[in-house]
């Protein structure tokens, strides 16, 4: 038996206990494979021929794999919690990075523990704040100062929350590269304690988390991916063995890379050689976004991992760093999948991988994320491998908002049993991925907020198959247009061209559509006819 946080639409909550033994037995089990900050075109099977990633290749060849995956925003916060929820950031209100996503928001995970599902969770979720808050009276389960320096001013240890956001079982994973904490940090200290304090000290200088490289000497074996690996097959094992009954499970695995700080550990820092590493086409575009209109005022005055220009040596040597890193997450990704197979779920599990967000890389001369229309931002891997839906690749245009309510199609919840969503069912499409007819998009949007210090940033973009817009606030005169097919490096904007001020005129308003129909509409009314 075990309690279970419901929320119906009146934000009342009630406890109630649920026999997960009596229920659903006969559902799929879902494995939810999540890194952080990985491109879509880091991947052989996306066309990159210098990154190995011989596992997510195998592994897209039997899957539907999406080639116009989007995410829905720029940052982790609130792209994560957009997958937890199937809500916009406007709606979940985890509109930019140092939130905390309300827990009066029903999960993805809330609705499959009502539902007969154990749900657990290994490595990152970020769903909470991490770094040190602005007021008290805010704490957060996932504060790097609560898991380092001030365990007393944060939930964490021994008062982790349980559950947590409708996971029933955590064992996280916070930070990146060589500043990492939670329960991989207290994992460390068994293994090896001299290295744990090493991460301790560098806790010490938060330069060292926002940092590009920060140099380690954590082997792979006991680098952040191989936790992950373990205590997920650890937890597939006690499944397979009966420890949880015949309940069916979710289970959530989340790698901290490749997002930087980017130091790989052992032969995979030397795997790739810089000086071989290719610049992007538009690496040289940095001097026309600094006379951006908008874009121009944030370039390196932004704290934190966003805009940061860069250098053609340092670039080379930051690419070269993150293949060795997707490398060697794909090695423990392997490990993952063959623990799948190996225990027999390998017919009844539902095997998702995906990221939530990528990175700029050089483009433009910038590194990391924040308010950009740079495109390496915001596509993202996305593969399902499905039983009983055949291996193909799908060009449909697919956002994280539709990964929950596609998911509990899929597992036979009813559309009346759902919490409210904004996302679009895709499994007309997982089902006939080559048919176009089925497809339910003609666009994305993704929304783009910072609320940084005292920086208020607002951008709004439209995708379509054919091309990209991007509008920002308080700047109704200017945008960006770029022709995907032509100008996929976004070179040249559009939005002057006065003889396509008709096609201007039709995709603004298929932004502002999309913004009207997207804006939130909670809390619900509760009074009146």
């Amino acid at each position: 038996m075990c309690r279970v946080l419901i929320l119906n639409l009146s934000d009342q909550f009630k406890f109630q206990k649920i026999n997960h033994f009596a229920m659903a037995t006969d559902k799929q089990n879902v494995l939810f494979i999540i890194s952080d900050q990985h491109r879509y075109d880091h991947m052989g099977c996306s066309g990159n021929s210098v990154v190995k990633t011989p596992i997510l290749d195998k592994f897209s060849s039997e899957s539907v794999h999406f080639t116009e995956a989007f995410s829905c925003g720029a940052m982790c916060m609130p792209t994560r919690a957009s997958l937890m929820t199937g809500l916009y950031p406007n709606t979940h209100g985890v509109r930019s990075n140092g939130m905390i996503l309300s827990e009066k928001i029903p999960t993805l995970t809330d609705t499959l523990v009502k539902h007969g599902y154990y749900t657990a969770a290994f490595g990152k979720l970020h769903l909470q704040y991490n770094v040190a808050p602005w007021f008290d009276g805010f704490p957060s389960a996932e504060s790097f100062l609560g898991w380092t320096s001030q365990p007393e001013r944060m939930p964490v240890h021994d008062n982790f929350p349980i559950p947590y956001y409708g996971f029933q079982e955590v064992e996280m994973c916070l930070g990146h590269g060589a500043c990492l904490t939670g329960h991989y940090l207290n994992w460390l200290e068994e293994r090896a304690p001299h290295l744990a304090g090493n991460m301790r000290e560098r806790w010490r200088d938060m330069d060292n988390f926002f940092g590009v490289f920060t140099e380690h000497k954590i082997p792979a074996k006991l680098y952040s991916s191989a936790y992950v690996a373990e205590r997920t097959i650890a937890f597939l094992e006690r499944h397979a063995q009966g420890e949880y009954g015949d309940t069916p499970f979710y289970l959530h695995c989340g790698f901290p890379d490749p997002h930087q700080p980017c130091f790989p550990p052992g032969k995979y820092r030397t795997m790739y050689k810089e000086k071989d590493m290719e610049l992007p086409p538009n690496f040289n575009n940095l001097e026309n976004l600094r006379d951006h209109p908008y874009l121009g005022q944030f370039i390196n005055v932004m704290p934190g991992a966003m805009l940061r220009e860069t250098t053609e040596e340092e670039v080379k040597k930051f690419i070269a760093y993150t293949y060795g890193i997707v490398t060697l997450m794909d090695l423990h990704i392997g490990e993952i999948l063959k623990a799948i197979d190996r225990l027999g779920y390998r017919d009844n599990t539902i095997t998702i991988y995906t990221s939530d967000h990528g990175d700029l890389m050089g483009e433009h001369g910038m590194l990391f994320k924040g308010p950009s229309h740079g495109m390496g931002v915001f596509h993202i891997p996305m593969i399902w491998r499905v039983p009983d839906c055949k291996p193909a690749v799908s060009e449909a245009l697919i956002t994280q908002v539709d990964y929950p309510v596609t998911l509990m199609n899929m597992v036979g919840i009813k559309k009346r049993q759902l919490p409210e969503m904004q996302g679009m069912n895709m499994l007309p499409v997982l089902q006939s991925p080559n048919d176009s007819s089925v497809e339910p998009r003609n666009c994305v949007l993704i929304e783009n907020d910072e609320e940084v210090g005292r920086l208020n940033v607002r951008l709004r973009h439209l995708v379509t198959k054919e091309y990209k817009l991007t509008m920002y606030e308080g700047y109704p005169h200017h945008g960006d247009l770029f022709d995907r097919k032509s100008d996929p490096y976004e070179m040249n904007n559009l939005w002057y061209d006065k003889k396509l001020k008709d096609l201007r005129f039709q995709l603004v308003n298929q932004l502002f559509q999309e913004c009207l129909k997207n804006q939130s509409r909670l809390p619900k009314r509760i009074a009146g006819t």
